[in-house]
């Protein structure tokens, strides 16, 4: 179980945070025309970013243990002891995405806070 390194998580962040990007774009798009030409109620961006990003994540973890960005980069997220990650670690694992503060610990912990508190790992495949 060899773990990837910080230019793997890198690209893998790159490639998936574009792919996120555009689909809540889309979706804020449609809520917009939704809002104009049926009076919905008018809602930030970031409630688009960061529940797509959310639900990114967690489908995409939690059934194929990959992101595009992962399926990229040959990399795969497992617990701990090299099994797949269930779906309660992965849920964890989206959460903490969410925060802000998430990748500035690397240099403490040398991993990400998500990693640490789910208790999963990114490994090569």
């Amino acid at each position: 179980m060899k773990t990837t390194g910080i230019g793997t998580r890198v690209l893998n962040f790159l490639i998936d945070t574009l792919l996120v990007f555009l689909l809540s774009m889309l979706f804020f798009r449609i809520w917009n025309w939704n809002v104009f030409y049926w009076g919905f109620t008018p809602l930030n961006f970031g409630w688009f970013f960061f529940g797509t990003l959310f639900l990114y994540y967690f489908i995409a973890e939690g059934f194929f243990s990959k992101s595009l960005g992962k399926r990229i980069s040959y990399s795969r997220v497992v617990s701990k002891t090299g099994s797949k990650a269930g779906w309660g670690r992965i849920f964890i694992r989206s959460l903490v995405r969410l925060t802000i503060i998430d990748m500035f610990f690397i240099p403490f912990l040398d991993k990400t806070l998500h990693d640490y508190l789910s208790g999963t790992e990114l490994v090569q495949d």
